[in-house]
């Protein structure tokens, strides 16, 4: 696995590149050629608490994880044990729905939010690739980004969707024409 590792307000040493590869090469088993899997890891830095964002885009799904701990280290490790359960709870979801899916690809990226004053201002800006897909995919791709919603091409209405959960712990789809 390629890994991309930036630090936010924090130096990044060897030993911390070395540990988070070493940590992250756990996952390597879950992919089928895990070469072309990039992982994104962003180390941020706020008071006492470091912050580790680690995403994985793959081809089929991205996998998203982060952990906010006063040791790096702690929330390194914590952060490799979301993803591969993230990828053990989803794995049957995944083999079903990509039949000869026998391993994972996984790619990470840390974000972090200050938490301040509200802003009135737009302070961050995605552009997104859609896929398309049904709704049940993105309700699995939703699940894995650990989001409330996502965004897709949805293939049964030929329209771009957002799919979000609702309060009452059911999903909702909005349907752009």
């Amino acid at each position: 696995m390629e890994i991309q590792i930036r630090g936010d307000k924090i130096t990044v040493t060897k030993a911390i590149k070395d540990y988070v590869t070493e940590k992250l090469g756990r996952l390597d088993k879950y992919f089928d050629s895990s070469k072309k899997v990039k992982a994104q890891v962003i180390i941020r830095v706020k008071n006492k608490e470091e912050k580790v964002e680690v995403t994985v885009p793959t081809n089929k799904f991205t996998l998203r994880a982060e952990e906010v701990q006063n040791d790096l280290y702690a929330a390194i490790d914590l952060v490799v044990d979301k993803l591969e359960r993230q990828i053990r709870k989803n794995k049957t979801k995944l083999d079903t729905k990509y039949k000869n899916l026998i391993k994972l690809d996984i790619n990470t990226d840390f974000e972090t939010q200050d938490d301040e004053e509200e802003v009135t201002n737009i302070v961050k800006r995605k552009t997104i690739d859609t896929k398309p897909m049904d709704e049940e995919e993105a309700i699995l791709q939703m699940n894995l980004l650990n989001h409330d919603f996502f965004v897709f091409k949805n293939v049964d209405e030929e329209c771009v969707s957002v799919m979000y959960k609702r309060k009452d712990g059911n999903f909702g789809i909005i349907n752009v024409k």
